[in-house]
C-alpha cells in the first residue's frame, strides 16, 4: 500500500492520509500534535513520529512555506520551527517527500485567487461524507492537507 500523506505544517496545521493513488479516500487525519513550551506551542515531534510511523509505506507532500511580510519575529520563529520539525520527522522516518508551494497545489486544484474557505468547499465536494470538514477552523486545515496529498496523485 502506498499512502499519500498531505501535511499542512505549522502548529495549527494538520496531516491527512489518503488511502492510495488509486483510491483518494481520506482514511486518517489529525490536527498537528502540539505541546506547550512556555507560552508558545510547538510541534510535538514524538507524537508526530508515532503517528506517521504507521504510514511509512507512503509518500509525503508537505506545503513549502515561507514567512509573510508583517509577521512578528516570534510567530515567524514558531512557524519555521514547526516546518523544520515536520520535515525532520519525515526524513528520519525515511518517508519520501516533496515540498509543494501553495501556488502549485492550489493552482492544480483550481483555487488560485479564490477566497480562504474555497479549499474547504472543494474538499466537501470531493469527500461529501467526511464530517470533519464541516467544522470551519479544523475543516480548513484538514482540507488544505487533503488537497496537498491529492496533489501527489496528479502529474
Amino acid at each position: 500500500m502506498s499512502y499519500l500523506i498531505g501535511i499542512d505544517p505549522g502548529v495549527s496545521g494538520s496531516i491527512v492520509i489518503l488511502q492510495s493513488r488509486q483510491c483518494l479516500t481520506p482514511i486518517e487525519w489529525v490536527r498537528m500534535p502540539t505541546l506547550k513550551v512556555g507560552k508558545s506551542s510547538r510541534v510535538d515531534v514524538a507524537a508526530l513520529a508515532r503517528y506517521l510511523a504507521e504510514y511509512d509505506a507512503g509518500e509525503a507532500f508537505i506545503e513549502q512555506v515561507h514567512s509573510m511580510p508583517g509577521q512578528g519575529v516570534s510567530s515567524v520563529f514558531t512557524f519555521g520551527h514547526a516546518c523544520g520539525a515536520v520535515e525532520g520527522v519525515i526524513a528520519a522516518l525515511m518517508i519520501p517527500y516533496t515540498l509543494v508551494t501553495p501556488q502549485k497545489w492550489k493552482g492544480r486544484a483550481g483555487l488560485i485567487g479564490s477566497e480562504k474557505d474555497a479549499c474547504r468547499s472543494r474538499a466537501i465536494q470531493l469527500w461529501p461524507r467526511w464530517d470533519a470538514l464541516g467544522k470551519k477552523g479544523e475543516g480548513q486545515a484538514l482540507a488544505d492537507a487533503a488537497m496537498i496529498a491529492r496533489f501527489g496523485n496528479e502529474p
